[in-house]
């Protein structure tokens, strides 16, 4: 929500004592939300408070201040630094140094950042203007947009990582907030180079082009030429900032915000120096032998409808979408990649009787499938008892049979030794009894 202006806003203006936009109290409507919850809806013919909550929000807001983070894409030479010095009125980047012919060309976008805190009617702004020196100032610019969507990411990555940790209470916002894309006045249509780069940005960005240095086309030139890019932004499925709609936008309102869009992209003419117009006026512009351009006047370039949509009416606009859809969109996927889902009973409104039921089967559930566990674990213990038992049976009955054959040829051997002594012990009486025989009939 844009932040009100303090005429807006003060006290002397609220008129809560005012019926005009009141009804009876006995006018109620009875709406029902999709879970059966009936919704009364009322206006109060009294002063409750509540509708002082804008003035609330204005005075914190002014208390904090607010923050922008806006990156400027586009080839060298087509005025990015001075377009964003002329949108904040103020020169925003130091003054650069020549670069001697010597100098050594970089191989690679580099990506560098500039802040400052602007204040303006009380209200305080911490600016960060993201600048991509080098992009498409080379041969090959096969693969400029990387470092472009990486820097993209690893702020998206930064906050998520920010958002995870114990302590929140100091989350700085350093996610890209808009990109400005830099549209050479070729007056023939988008490179493929813009194509390509358009193409990965604007499902992460909210991806604002302006075509630059619009001074040097004419006015038939800038029409065909704007249909020409819409047709391509078209044809390629680009999604590009779109002004929001509400109910209590005044018809004033809906044409200016038609207006504004009617004009995507923006022919913008950038100019910090002064001039004087040949009806004496000093404006800001660009002074040539044939007229003077004037950066704040419509029918010369649409500065003023750029600024419109990126400073004065949807800066918060521009902030909030990146919050909810861009980053929602880059952190869902991230997560999701990570295997982390979401649990869809989070925040549903349930009955308490049912959900002790349902909390009661899951308890009954779990201890089935404890017992059945138990039971399974059990069997698996005795069926291993008897395994080891059965094993310690089988080599019982081994070394008993090995015992008793051992003891059988024992016997056997000592039953084979008694029957050769005895057999000896014959043969031993025999021979004595025959000696003795012999003896005598000698005699």
């Amino acid at each position: 929500m844009a932040t009100p202006s303090e005429s807006s806003y003060s006290p002397s203006n609220q008129k809560p004592e005012s019926r005009d936009a009141s009804v009876l109290i006995d006018t109620v409507d009875v709406l029902q939300n999709g879970s059966g919850t009936n919704i009364v809806r009322r206006k109060l013919t009294g002063f409750v408070g509540f509708s002082n909550l804008p003035i609330q929000w204005h005075r914190k807001s002014i208390q904090n201040g607010f923050n922008f983070n806006v990156m400027v894409v586009g080839e060298s030479g087509l005025g990015k630094s001075t377009l964003v010095s002329t949108l904040f009125d103020m020169p925003l980047y130091p003054p650069r140094s020549e670069k001697r012919p010597s100098a050594e060309i970089p191989k690679t976008v580099a990506i560098q950042s500039i802040s400052a805190d602007l204040e303006e009617r009380g209200v305080k702004l911490r600016l960060t203007v993201v600048d991509t020196p080098g992009f498409g100032d080379f041969v090959n610019n096969e693969d400029a947009w990387r470092p472009i969507v990486e820097n993209i990411e690893q702020r998206f990555d930064a906050f998520l990582e920010a958002e995870n940790k114990a302590n929140r209470a100091n989350i700085v916002d350093n996610r890209i907030h808009a990109v400005i894309y830099f549209i050479a006045p070729t007056g023939h249509s988008l490179k493929p180079l813009d194509i390509e780069v358009m193409t990965k940005l604007h499902n992460k960005v909210n991806l604002i082009p302006v075509i630059a240095k619009s001074d040097i086309l004419t006015d038939e030139e800038i029409v065909a030429f704007k249909a020409r890019i819409r047709a391509d932004l078209d044809y390629h499925k680009i999604n590009l900032f779109e002004t929001p709609r509400y109910e209590v936008d005044s018809d004033e309102t809906m044409e200016e915000k038609t207006a504004i869009m009617s004009k995507i992209p923006f022919a913008i003419v950038g100019a910090t120096s002064e001039v004087t117009t040949p009806d004496g006026r000093v404006a800001r512009g660009r002074k040539y032998p044939w007229g003077v351009v004037e950066v704040d006047n419509e029918d010369h370039c649409d500065f003023l409808k750029l600024r419109a949509m990126l400073v004065k009416n949807y800066m918060e606009e521009l902030k909030e979408y990146t919050n909810e859809i861009l980053y929602e969109n880059y952190r869902s996927a991230k997560l999701m990649a990570m295997g982390v889902s979401q649990d869809q009973s989070v925040f549903k409104e349930v009955n308490p009787a049912v959900k002790q039921e349902e909390e009661r089967a899951l308890h009954q559930a779990k201890l089935l499938k404890m017992e059945a566990e138990m039971r399974m674990v059990f069997q698996q213990k005795v069926a291993e008892k008897e395994q080891r038992l059965k094993q310690s049976e089988d080599e019982l009955f081994a070394r008993h049979r090995e015992m008793k054959e051992s003891l059988d040829k024992q016997r056997r051997d000592l039953e084979a030794k008694k029957a050769q002594i005895e057999s000896g012990r014959i043969y031993m009486s025999t021979e004595e009894k025959s000696r003795k025989k012999g003896f005598s009939l000698r005699s």
